[in-house]
């Protein structure tokens, strides 16, 4: 039998195993959700904002022990590990407090007369398909607005997450969620296929890769399904010729490096204009050479390993494919030896078509600086991607800044600041980036019955 399994990504030792679930649990799981939504969908709005108070209480008391759990899981600094579990209070206080406004009926201005209102409304149990990169935030993003409208949600975690996975499930309990709101799933991509085809599932949930996102809504579309997909990136960072270059690269190093480069929306292509880019490239590799590797359990470490062996291997690949048909490495471009997954803090230029590292996603610690001769070039390059998740901007022309917002193809832009994630902004992407949006009173409409109630005039 398959197993979920922890392997600290830091040592390469596999600490604790789980199996997958039986068929048969799998069955009585959605059973429980799918008679939990019955009551949970109607339950009052105060109940369902007094859950998620809880919830969130209960993660900043148990933020240290939470943030120990994804360190070892797959090997998260702990400073970033703690924020994360400040963030997903957050989420769920957010969604407490503005929910119920959300829910509110929206009345419509009809010209045939009488009058009409939209009423919003739960649609049942969905499922979640959560990644290993940000165990608790990604589910947070899902789970608080869909409990919220009155859904329940089955919760398929990443196999190297069971112990963040178990623990969510318990944290739910603990603030005392109805028995089959929240249900974790130990399932195997045979039986999520399964799931997504039963009648009991309304809605499924990805944030992954493309082959995953592909391969869940393959399913959804042939069982009329909706999808929420959040996927990959290659997010531009435009370095415009009046950015404050000294503030700008440490901003970027931030923005690439964080979660060891394990983002879909990390900076991961700098887009720099001529002007600068000497500057702005010798300031980016200072600053990514002052970064500290090392044991994520200690707290001056700022880049951790990567997730995993094969993750490390896989982005060894594509770099040394860069660097055998002629990309120039101005810091690191190597593992790093010895135990445990990690690779050095790399910045790479002279990236061409022809290269893997130009039209594939770099899930690790390496930053690809372009050189471009003005807006136009750089726009053209920001849009020369199949992904379209976010993008940052860097001048002191407002207006520029605008104008070259509305020219990308993306789902989010910053300007000035790298892109991010709020719990009262929408989050999302076009083009391979996944379709619909998380976060904000977006996300709570995604799974949603907009019905219409419509009174004759008389």
């Amino acid at each position: 039998m398959s197993t979920y399994a922890v392997t600290n990504p830091a040592t390469g030792v596999v600490e604790a195993t789980y199996p997958t679930a039986t068929d048969e649990q799998i069955q009585e799981a959605m059973a429980k959700a799918h008679n939990a939504y019955t009551q949970w969908s109607v339950s009052a709005l105060e109940e369902r904002v007094a859950l998620l108070e809880r919830v969130a209480d209960i993660y900043e008391a148990r933020a240290e022990e939470l943030a120990a759990i994804i360190t070892r899981e797959m090997g998260k600094p702990i400073k970033q590990a703690l924020g994360e579990i400040g963030i997903v209070a957050a989420i769920y206080r957010y969604y407490a407090k503005n929910g119920p406004k959300y829910l509110e009926d929206e009345e419509l201005e009809i010209a045939s007369g009488g009058t009409a209102l939209v009423r919003k409304e739960a649609v049942g149990a969905l499922l979640g398909i959560m990644p290993w990169n940000f165990p608790y935030y990604q589910v947070a993003r899902f789970a608080g607005p869909n409990l919220m409208n009155g859904n329940t949600i089955l919760l398929k975690h990443a196999p190297q997450c069971p112990e963040s996975a178990l623990v969510m499930e318990e944290i739910f309990r603990e603030a005392g969620a109805p028995q089959g709101a929240y249900v974790n799933i130990f399932a195997t991509n045979e039986q999520v296929a399964d799931m997504i085809a039963d009648r009991r599932v309304q809605g499924v949930s990805l944030t992954g890769s493309e082959r995953a996102g592909a391969a869940v809504a393959e399913v959804a579309g042939r069982n009329l399904k909706k999808v929420v997909l959040e996927l990959g990136g290659s997010d531009p960072f435009m370095v415009f010729e009046d950015a404050d270059v000294a503030r700008t690269a440490k901003l970027g190093m931030r923005a690439r490096f964080g979660n060891t480069g394990q983002a879909c929306n990390a900076a991961k292509r700098f887009i720099v204009d001529s002007s600068v880019y000497e500057d702005f490239s010798k300031a980016l590799v200072e600053q990514v050479s002052g970064i500290t590797v090392g044991d994520p359990s200690q707290p001056e470490n700022f880049l951790g390993p990567l997730s995993s062996a094969a993750a490390r291997e896989g982005l060894a690949a594509q770099v040394q494919d860069a660097i055998d048909k002629g990309a120039q490495v101005l810091a690191g471009g190597k593992p790093i030896q010895g135990d445990g997954a990690f690779y050095e803090p790399t910045v790479l230029a002279g990236v061409t078509p022809e290269m893997r590292a130009f039209s594939e996603e770099l899930f690790g610690p390496v930053a690809v600086l372009y050189k471009v001769d003005g807006e136009e070039e750089a726009v053209a390059l920001a849009n020369s991607t199949d992904y379209g998740l976010g993008a940052s901007i860097h001048t002191q022309d407002m207006e520029r800044a605008q104008r070259v917002s509305l020219q990308l193809q993306s789902g989010m832009v910053a300007i000035n600041e790298p892109s991010a994630s709020y719990p009262e902004l929408p989050f999302g992407g076009v083009k391979r980036s996944g379709i619909g949006r998380e976060l904000g009173k977006y996300g709570m409409d995604e799974f949603i019955n907009h019905k219409l109630v419509k009174i004759a005039g008389r």
